[in-house]
């Protein structure tokens, strides 16, 4: 079994990919093999372009404010089910004692 790397490629690099099909002519594939990538991945990053131009590819470091407070969000919410759950099994157990 081969542990293989998640490869990471920059928004730029991206970028480029993308503009080589849409302004230079090239077919996913065409772009795919030039630049080492499979191709739907090309794709991909094709589809998520066309649908946020602006917002395209930010990474896992400066996600946009919303995606950031939706994670911070849930990672409360989670905390708070588990907090509950905690405070259920406490009032179980102290009904048992003193009962």
């Amino acid at each position: 079994m081969t542990d293989k790397t998640r490869r990471k490629y920059t928004a730029e690099f991206k970028k480029e990919a993308v503009d080589l099909v849409v302004k230079q002519g090239y077919t996913n594939a065409e772009a795919a093999r030039n630049l080492g990538i499979r191709g739907n991945i090309l794709s991909l990053w094709r589809r998520e372009q066309l649908k946020e131009p602006q917002n395209a590819f930010p990474g896992s470091g400066h996600q946009p404010q919303e995606l950031e407070e939706l994670k911070s969000l849930r990672e409360e919410n989670r905390k708070l089910k588990l907090e509950r759950e905690i405070l259920k099994k406490a009032a179980v157990f102290f009904a048992k004692e003193s009962g």
